[in-house]
């Protein structure tokens, strides 16, 4: 599959997300993915937040994925942020994240959560699809470069 509608409901996409921390950016999405799959936001919040204290999950160009297991999932769920400003995400490149996909999955399904990793990072490798992501004029138009409408010559 080209495309993360699988994972990124409309509804868990943040066009601009105002956060003065990492932190603050983790418990935004984590607030607005509970609210969007039904979840435990302290749960979701505290997962992603272990993992960030292990290692940053900045890959670099701007983009970050913080991920983990959390319980009571059936399927790997996310939600999708541009920040603004950017964060520090801890990337190889120095550089602030403002794309950043945040990722749960059950933990007894770790293989399908290392799948849903890597097709993020699949299709965040293609600098216009990051260039599209930015210049975006909202969740719509989001969702449909997510989607895969508007990307499918990058994938």
């Amino acid at each position: 599959m080209n495309d993360l509608s699988d994972l990124v409901a409309a509804d868990a996409i943040m066009p601009r997300l105002l956060t003065t921390s990492r932190r603050q950016a983790l418990q935004q999405m984590a607030d607005v993915l509970a609210r969007s799959a039904g979840i435990d936001a302290r749960a979701a919040f505290d997962t992603v937040l272990i993992r960030e204290r292990l290692n940053g999950t900045g890959l670099g160009e701007g983009v970050a994925t913080p991920h983990g297991p959390l319980a009571g999932l059936s399927r790997p769920i996310a939600a999708f942020a541009r920040l603004d400003p950017p964060q520090d995400f801890e990337a190889l490149d120095n550089r602030p994240a403002d794309l950043v996909f945040m990722l749960l999955s059950p933990p007894d399904k770790s293989a399908d959560h290392l799948k849903a990793l890597a097709r993020i990072s699949r299709f965040l490798k293609h600098p216009d699809v990051r260039e599209k992501l930015r210049a975006a004029r909202g969740g719509d138009e989001l969702y449909a470069l997510i989607c895969g409408a508007l990307h499918s010559d990058a994938a």
